[in-house]
């Protein structure tokens, strides 16, 4: 029996695995990689005390916030987390493509977002504890690693991003043209 292909929104998958890595691939169906990615949060977080720190950092004690973390292990968790999110979020536009018949559109959506993503939430895991920070109340925010990694995530995603767009734009008018 011929199962059919349901609709499934690129962005609610994406958003369900912001929620918890592992959870956008349950909604695409994808259950194996949706366990295993579930498996390793729990296994990182648990590890790192990412959520200890989290909870330090949202009642204000960044130096408890600080000590608690692991980043031997906190620094797996931003290629995860990106990773999870990447991956739900091209799963829904393979699905919808195939569900309408096109196969042709093999290319990945995102990934300099999401690399960068990973990149700058790396950075900003490793890179929270600096005296500039500590001096400029606007910005005491960042001296949380969780924040300072999140912040750092999103403008490097950013700028990933507009990389990807640019890159493809010039590749896609180099075909078209057939100048080098």
């Amino acid at each position: 029996m011929r199962q059919s292909r349901q609709y499934k929104s690129p962005y609610a998958a994406m958003l369900w695995s912001c929620v918890l890595p592992g959870f956008g691939q349950f909604y695409n169906k994808d259950y194996m990689i949706g366990a295993v990615l579930i498996g390793l949060e729990f296994l990182v977080n648990l590890n790192s005390n990412l959520n200890l720190s989290l909870i330090d950092s949202f009642i204000g004690d960044a130096n408890s916030a600080h000590h608690v973390i692991d980043y031997r292990w906190a620094l797996f968790y931003p290629s995860l987390y990106g990773y999870a999110i990447w991956q739900a979020f091209n799963a829904a536009i393979v699905n919808n493509n195939k569900m309408i018949g096109n196969d042709a559109d093999q290319r990945t959506y995102m990934s300099g977002f999401f690399i960068g993503m990973v990149l700058g939430m790396d950075f900003g895991l490793f890179w929270h504890d600096s005296s500039f920070i500590t001096h400029h109340t606007v910005i005491r925010l960042l001296d949380f690693p969780v924040f300072n990694g999140l912040a750092f995530g999103i403008l490097i995603g950013i700028f990933g991003h507009i990389m990807e767009k640019k890159v493809y734009r010039k590749q896609k008018e180099h075909l078209i043209t057939g100048k080098k």
